[in-house]
């Protein structure tokens, strides 16, 4: 099936966007928690002050970081059957399962559900139906085992397990940054022990969300920096809420949701040029109404527009919400 396009922005205006992003990246700049990601930083010529943890950009910098993202690549799946090319031109549309939720509902009766925290086997169920959808390309963590939420030992190596168990689809697991060599070597022990096999063929798309506004937290750009080490591809997702924690015209949304995706990629490419990097979005509005972001408003599917052609701009393979 055919996707229907939707143009939201022209050429004009995504470089205006582009040129209000690099001015915002550089004045005010981007505050990140990660003494690490600063350092690479200030190597690279960038104005950084460590008691605010506020980076200037140079747009040259942010320039030349982009030059060295790949245009596309390859998401491997754990059997190399499913495997999905990941392009930037617009010319291939594929879907991701909708996470990460918390909750699952049982059907009962005509009217009537029950409602209950999501368990490991709800997230191995849910994984083993989507598998067997051939319309499903990857697998985004759909819920958490909120069963280990609490527990002594680790909620997310467990829900990797449960994913790869029950699909060999490429997927977005619920990263803890500080178990990515666990993850790298389960992927390891996947492919019989084969480091190299797990590097160049990693099965997981490891995702980052800044806090908007235009804020790099210490797990985003840890995984930024450290991922590729693994071999694994980055999501820099941003969360922005217009009239929430972005500004509330949409203009203003795409260049605070731009300027902090950007930021994860320059962080990215100056750990490891050249890395894999997917330009990320669950941006929407800010429902004051109801108190909540709506993955499904109107104001969401523009935006999701804009920022999938503003990846289709900067030529790199990107992730949407809400489409």
């Amino acid at each position: 099936m055919k996707y229907p396009k939707l143009d939201v922005l022209s050429k004009a205006e995504m470089d205006q966007i582009h040129a209000a992003t690099l001015e915002v990246m550089q004045n005010p700049g981007i505050k990140i928690r990660h003494d690490y990601s600063r350092e690479l930083c200030k190597k690279a010529g960038c104005d950084v002050d460590d008691e605010t943890m506020v980076v200037k950009f140079p747009p040259q910098l942010v320039e030349e970081c982009l030059k060295k993202c790949p245009s596309e690549f390859v998401a491997h799946s754990r059997d190399g059957k499913k495997d999905v090319l990941m392009k930037s031109d617009g010319s291939d549309v594929r879907n991701v399962t909708f996470g990460i939720g918390t909750q699952t509902t049982k059907y009962i009766s005509h009217g009537e559900f029950e409602t209950k925290a999501s368990t490991l086997a709800d997230l191995g169920n849910i994984c083993k139906v989507a598998d067997a959808c051939n319309n499903v390309d990857f697998i985004c963590a759909p819920v958490s085992a909120m069963d280990y939420a609490v527990s002594d030992v680790s909620r997310t190596i467990r829900e990797i397990d449960a994913i790869a168990t029950n699909s060999v689809k490429p997927y977005y697991p619920d990263t803890e940054c500080k178990y990515l060599d666990l993850y790298y070597e389960y992927e390891t022990a996947v492919y019989g022990g084969d480091k190299e096999e797990a590097y160049n063929k990693s099965f997981m798309i490891i995702a980052g969300c800044p806090t908007s506004p235009l804020q790099l937290d210490f797990m985003t750009a840890e995984i930024c920096t450290k991922a590729p080490e693994y071999g694994m591809p980055v999501l820099t997702l941003s969360m922005a809420m217009s009239a929430g924690s972005s500004p509330i015209f949409l203009a203003g949304t795409l260049v605070t949701h731009n300027a902090e995706v950007l930021a994860g990629m320059v962080l990215t490419q100056l750990a490891h040029p050249g890395a894999k990097f997917v330009y990320g979005s669950s941006t929407t509005n800010f429902d004051f109404y109801c108190a909540s972001s709506p993955v499904g408003s109107p104001e969401l599917a523009l935006i999701s527009a804009g920022v999938a052609e503003l990846a289709q701009y900067y030529h790199l393979p990107c992730k949407v919400a809400g489409l």
